[in-house]
């Protein structure tokens, strides 16, 4: 895997996570657990606590609020 340069690395520097490889560490880009199985280009980081996103539905909510648009 190619190195990150300094500028990218600051840039995402919110969404990196320290990840131990063999012998060594290395930074991958890291989302939320919710945003990993999102097709929407809104990912957050995993540092980040979602209160609201409007692309995500929970599988436990009910029939009602999907015919209202909530």
């Amino acid at each position: 895997m190619p190195r990150m340069s300094k500028k990218r690395r600051l840039e995402w520097s919110f969404f990196l996570r320290q990840v131990k490889v063999g012998n060594t560490t290395c930074d991958r880009i890291t989302y939320n657990d919710l945003c990993r199985g999102c097709t929407h280009s809104c990912k957050q980081s995993f540092r980040a606590v979602i209160i609201l996103c409007p692309h995500y539905y929970s599988k436990r909510r009910k029939k009602e609020d999907r015919d209202n648009g909530r």
